[in-house]
């Protein structure tokens, strides 16, 4: 048996045997596994519970996400659904985006160049979004989407 000698703080010295057969190697660190809960079985908090700040959109948009959840959640193929609710889900950021942040351009009178500035901006970062929004939408199974949509109308309430 070889014995290694290894420096530590404070200038105290660890012995660690060794095999003579191989050359030692820095213990590793032991890794803790995450406990990760499915996003299909997570439950948005109680709406009471949490202060809030929510958006406007137009009705249409209100119907067309009607329409689409309704549409899903009575499929027997859920999947088929995937795009429609991926673009829905889409079209809640762009107007999500456009009621936060441009909006209040508007009304702070930023001027032409300053909201025209910030509407390219946004609209790279949601094209950006969308496609991965899309992306992940279209791998979710059943379950997964059912959440998706009962996560909307929670928010929707």
């Amino acid at each position: 048996m070889h014995v290694v000698r290894k420096q530590q703080p404070a200038a105290q010295e660890m012995i660690v045997p060794t095999s003579p057969k191989q050359p030692s190697k820095p213990a590793a660190k032991p890794t803790a596994t995450p406990r990760v809960k499915p996003l299909a079985k997570a439950s948005p908090p109680s709406p009471k519970s949490l202060p809030s700040l929510r958006f406007y959109h137009s009705q249409s948009l209100r119907t067309k996400t009607l329409a689409v959840l309704t549409s899903l959640e009575k499929a027997k193929e859920r999947t088929q659904h995937r795009g429609a609710l991926a673009e829905i889900v889409v079209e809640l950021t762009d107007a999500g985006m456009e009621y936060y942040f441009l909006r209040p351009l508007k009304v702070a009178e930023a001027g032409f160049f300053v909201e025209q500035s910030a509407s390219l901006g946004i609209a790279a970062t949601t094209g950006v979004l969308a496609s991965v929004m899309r992306s992940i939408i279209g791998g979710m199974d059943d379950d997964q989407l059912l959440s998706v949509c009962s996560y909307i109308r929670q928010l929707m309430k």
